[in-house]
């Protein structure tokens, strides 16, 4: 029996869990529970770059972007129509963010550049020049690993099974995947759902760990003790 905000109730025979890191539904089949990863980010826009805004432009080109240090960087990306997507990500406590006050933005640019005092000015302006409100955003991610027993009728896809950090770019894919796959293997046996979940979670779970293992160092390489050392030395390796 399923029970929405709205006051609707409804039972069903199947129920598939794709409400994202908090998910009201995996609690149905897991006890696990997202954990702060050590790591913030704090996400700004800056709009028609190349135009209104050419020092940041130069600085993050035509692709991805990224400059790190000691506990903190700058990652950037061009979205459409020029638009530059930044993330200052920090290393830092879990409640970092609760004493920045958000809805005064010039403040809370000043607050979070105030980890980046040292840096040179073209790469302060990717926040200090940002169009629009900051958004704060936590890393928190699942277990690597994280499975459960079947559960008659019930399972889940997306970030509700395998929620990661995005150090290696794959929650999206992965949900997308999960899905599309979901999907074909309850079509292939409309008679026997149970078969069809077991099936689908048998290609999850070794899957979203592969990922989840990726993500955990992709965080350690960039935001861990040795970083970014480690990430050069990894780059470096390749020649």
């Amino acid at each position: 029996e399923v029970a929405l905000a709205d006051g609707t109730v409804f039972t069903t025979d199947l129920l598939v869990g794709a409400d994202g890191a908090w998910s009201r539904i995996r609690p149905l089949v897991s006890a696990a529970r997202p954990a702060y990863t050590g790591v913030s980010f704090v996400e700004a826009d800056l709009r028609e770059a190349d135009v209104r805004h050419p020092v940041a432009a130069e600085v993050v080109g035509g692709g991805f972007f990224f400059a790190l240090g000691a506990g903190r960087g700058f990652l950037a990306h061009r979205e459409t129509r020029g638009d530059l997507h930044v993330y200052a990500a920090v290393v830092a406590p879990e409640d970092w963010l609760d004493g920045i006050d958000f809805t005064d933005t010039d403040t809370a640019k000043e607050r979070v550049l105030d980890r980046f005092a040292d840096w040179d000015k073209s790469l302060r302006s990717l926040v200090a020049d940002a169009d629009g409100a900051l958004v704060p955003r936590r890393i928190h991610a699942l277990p690597v690993g994280h499975r459960w027993d079947r559960v008659p009728g019930v399972t889940l896809l997306g970030d509700a099974a395998h929620l990661m950090s995005p150090f290696a770019g794959e929650g999206a894919n992965l949900a997308m995947l999960d899905g599309a796959e979901l999907a074909g293997f309850l079509a292939a046996r409309p008679d026997d759902t149970e078969a069809a979940l077991r099936a689908y979670e048998e290609r999850l779970f070794p899957r979203s760990e592969s990922a989840a293992a990726e993500s955990a160092r992709g965080a350690t390489l960039l935001f861990g003790e040795d970083a970014p050392d480690a990430l050069l030395e990894m780059f470096t390796s390749h020649g």
